[in-house]
């Protein structure tokens, strides 16, 4: 990576949405991890059924900058997840 920073991010969250077809039955398939950031692979989750979009894969992740920011670090990887959707044309 060129950016140190995102080299060392230590939090991967992701979630993600998909239909499979198998022998012509259809079957939702989703799960989310939150890589340590307790709560956070979940809320990705309630995003993307909140947007209703599939075939979605949305990973944020963040390091530590020194500054501890509590309960509002959900609204920023929900906001960025969601930037996510929209830069990759789901939205």
């Amino acid at each position: 990576f060129h950016d140190k920073k995102v080299a060392k991010a230590n939090h991967n969250m992701f979630a993600y949405k998909f239909t499979e077809v198998t022998d012509g039955t259809k079957r939702r398939v989703a799960d989310n991890d939150d890589d340590g950031e307790k709560g956070a692979g979940a809320k990705l989750a309630a995003l993307l059924e909140m947007c209703k979009v599939d075939d979605v894969i949305v990973v944020v992740s963040r390091w530590f900058g020194g500054i501890h920011l509590g309960p509002v670090r959900f609204k920023y990887i929900a906001a960025v997840g969601r930037d996510a959707l929209v830069e990759g044309g789901f939205l």
